[in-house]
C-alpha cells in the first residue's frame, strides 16, 4: 500500500478520484465451494488459489482442442458454437455466432502461438483454419450494403451460409458491423502471421465496406448502428456498444500503408473520444448492445468498454494523450456496474440481462484489470485481477476440457466462452505479470 501512496503523488490530477476507491479484498468463503472442475482453494488472505499453474492448464486446454474431430474440413469449434464435452454438437443450440466466435479465436490462436514461442505449428494452422471459415463459409453475397461481409450469426451444418442467414436476435439477412470488424481486424493479422494476402485483402475489403456505411454518430446513433439489413442497410438498433475494432482495424490498415482510412478513423475516433468515453461517467447507455443473442436497444455490456479499456492501454499516448483517465473511467464504469462477488471472488458479468461470470467476459475484465493495474502500480488491482482470471482457470477440468460458465459444472457450452474469447485474455495478463504463470 505505501507503493500505491507514493505513485499516487505522481497521477494526473483527474485520475485521483480512481485511485482514492478503496478495493477491499473479499473474504473467502467458510464452508468448501467447488468452482467450474474443481473445489476451490484460498490463501490465508482469502484470495483464490489455482488448482494448477495457468500455464499448465492452458496448456492442457490447447491439447485437448488439438484432439477436435473435424467437420467439413474444418475443427469442429470453428463450425459449431455449442458443443459438449466429448465434441459432440448440442442438439438443442444449432445457432451459431461465426465472426465473433473465429475472430476472437484467430486472435488467441496467435496471442497463443507467440506466446509459446512460435514453434507450434497447429497453432497458426488452427488459425487458418478459422480464417479459411469465415471467408469460404460465412460472408454475404458480392452484392449489397455489405456485400462479403462476414455473417455475424448463423446455423451449423450449413456450408456456406445463406443470405438470409440469422439466429439467436439477428433477423433473416442481417449483419452486425462491428462482428465484420472484429473478423477484419483478425484476419489482417493472420495475413500478417501467414504473409497470405488472401487474408489482407478480406480485410481491406472489410473495411472499404465499413468505411462506406459509416455515419458521423451522435448522443445517440453510433456510427454503425448494431444490426444492419446487408442487402438494402436498413438499420436495427442505433448504439453498437463494441466500436473499438472498426478503430483498431482502421489504425492496422492505416499502419500498413492504407492512408485512405484516415478521415473515417479520424471521424470514429472524434465520436468514441467525445461521447463513448464521457458516458461511462454517466449511465453508460453508449455502450449498449453487444452480444449476439439480446436486442433490447437499453442493454449495456461490460464487453464494449473493457475493449476499449484495453486498446487504450496498449497503445497509450500514441491513441489517447488521456489514455490512463479514460482506461480508468471505462474500468471503473465496468466494476462499478458489471462486478459481483462469487466464490469468494469479484467477477464480472455479461450486461444488465445477464448476470453471470460467463468465461470470456470475466477473463476479459481480468486481463484488462491487470493491465490497467500494472499502468497504475496498484498491486491490490492486481490481486483482483489474478483471483478473476483464477476463478476462469476453474473452469478447465483434468483433461484440460474447459466450460463456458464454472457454476453450471457442464463441460462444453458456449465456445467464445469456453475457449476462443478467454486464451488471449490469460496471454495479456501473463504479459503484463509473467510470474501469473507459474
Amino acid at each position: 500500500m505505501k507503493r500505491e501512496a507514493a505513485w499516487m503523488a505522481w497521477l494526473p490530477r483527474a485520475l485521483l478520484p480512481i485511485m482514492a476507491m478503496t478495493y477491499p479484498v473479499v473474504a473467502a468463503p467458510a464452508a468448501m465451494v467447488t468452482l467450474g472442475a474443481h473445489v476451490a482453494k484460498y490463501d490465508a488472505a482469502g484470495h483464490l488459489l489455482p488448482w494448477t499453474p495457468w500455464g499448465q492448464a492452458l496448456d492442457l486446454e490447447m491439447r485437448f482442442y488439438a484432439t477436435a474431430p473435424r467437420e467439413h474440413g474444418y475443427p469442429v469449434f470453428v463450425t459449431t458454437t455449442f458443443l459438449d464435452g466429448n465434441w459432440h454438437p448440442i442438439a438443442a443450440r444449432p445457432d451459431t455466432i461465426p465472426a465473433t466466435q473465429n475472430g476472437m479465436g484467430i486472435i488467441s490462436y496467435l496471442k497463443w502461438r507467440r506466446f509459446r514461442g512460435n514453434r507450434d505449428p497447429w497453432l497458426l494452422a488452427t488459425a487458418r483454419s478459422m480464417g479459411d471459415y469465415i471467408l469460404d463459409q460465412d460472408l454475404t453475397p458480392d452484392e449489397g450494403k455489405y456485400p462479403r461481409f462476414p455473417h455475424s450469426t448463423g446455423h451449423r451444418g450449413q456450408f456456406p451460409q445463406p443470405s438470409d442467414s440469422g439466429a439467436q436476435s439477428d433477423h433473416p439477412y442481417e449483419i452486425q458491423p462491428d462482428k465484420g470488424a472484429i473478423a477484419g481486424y483478425a484476419l489482417m493479422l493472420l495475413g500478417d502471421a501467414t504473409g497470405h494476402a488472401r487474408y489482407t485483402d478480406a480485410a481491406l475489403h472489410i473495411a472499404v465496406v465499413l468505411a462506406a456505411n459509416q455515419q458521423p454518430g451522435d448522443a445517440t446513433h453510433s456510427p454503425w448502428p448494431f444490426r444492419a439489413d446487408h442487402r438494402t442497410g436498413a438499420a436495427r438498433g442505433d448504439m453498437s456498444g463494441d466500436m473499438v475494432y472498426p478503430l483498431r482495424l482502421y489504425d492496422g490498415l492505416i499502419e500498413r500503408g492504407h492512408g485512405e482510412f484516415k478521415a473515417p478513423r479520424d471521424a470514429l475516433w472524434r465520436w468514441i473520444k467525445s461521447v463513448q468515453i464521457p458516458s461511462a461517467r454517466g449511465n453508460g447507455m453508449a455502450f449498449a448492445q453487444f452480444f449476439e443473442d439480446h436486442d433490447n436497444p437499453a442493454n449495456r455490456t461490460a464487453w464494449g468498454p473493457l475493449n476499449l479499456a484495453r486498446y487504450l492501454l496498449e497503445k497509450k499516448k500514441a491513441l489517447d494523450p488521456d489514455w490512463l483517465a479514460d482506461a480508468g473511467t471505462l474500468v471503473m464504469f465496468v466494476r462499478r456496474e458489471f462486478t459481483h462477488v462469487e466464490g469468494g471472488v469479484r467477477v464480472c458479468h455479461e450486461q444488465d440481462e445477464d448476470h453471470d461470470a460467463w468465461g470470456g467476459i470475466n477473463s476479459t475484465y481480468g486481463a484488462v484489470l491487470a493491465m490497467y493495474a500494472k499502468a497504475t502500480h496498484s498491486p491490490s488491482l492486481a490481486a483482483e485481477a489474478r483471483d478473476a482470471l483464477t476463478f476462469t482457470q476453474y473452469a478447465i477440468d483434468d483433461h484440460g476440457r474447459p466450460m463456458d460458465l464454472p457454476k453450471n459444472q457442464a463441460i462444453g457450452g458456449w465456445q467464445e466462452d469456453a475457449h476462443t474469447d478467454v486464451v488471449h485474455n490469460f496471454v495479456d495478463a501473463m504479459d503484463a505479470y509473467p510470474a501469473w504463470e507459474r
